[in-house]
């Protein structure tokens, strides 16, 4: 066996091969259709991952105003954030956020298990959440993409 026929590939920005994916949130728990939005948009779902890279697909996520929490963290559950300024500590619920926005509360799932860094931001501009089942990407043809239970 010749060991140096086995090489492993690094994939960069340029030569990773990227596509469109639509996942339906539907009926479907937060937590667990989030990591898996994350591990698509990092590319780990693909055999050429290459962790210092965006080497993931884009992804498009519909019926998120459908998304399910599991027992009461819809009143229980807080988020924390803070203006900078003196005071300025804010605390809010999921079905307060939800009101607000919809597709905001999958984006913060989502961002909360990406990579704190620039990459993790550049993969983040990848998904796009839409609160129905019209989106505007027919052109680039996703590919509709069952999730795990």
């Amino acid at each position: 066996m010749d060991h140096l026929s086995y090489k492993t590939l690094s994939v960069n920005k340029a030569a990773a091969n990227r596509g469109w994916v639509v996942i339906d949130a539907g009926d479907s728990t937060l937590g667990r259709v989030a990591s898996q939005i994350a591990m698509i948009l990092r590319g780990k779902t693909k055999p050429s991952f290459t962790p210092n890279a965006d080497c993931g697909d884009s992804v498009i996520v519909i019926n998120s105003d459908k998304v399910r929490m599991t027992g009461k963290k819809w009143d229980k559950k807080t988020f924390v954030t803070h203006t900078g300024y003196p005071g300025g500590q804010r605390t809010f619920t999921p079905r307060e956020l939800k009101a607000k926005s919809s597709t905001l509360l999958v984006e913060r799932a989502v961002r909360g298990m990406l990579p704190r860094t620039r990459l993790g931001r550049e993969q983040f501009r990848n998904l796009f959440v839409y609160p129905g089942t019209e989106h505007p990407h027919e052109a680039q043809q996703p590919v509709q993409v069952k999730l795990t239970k």
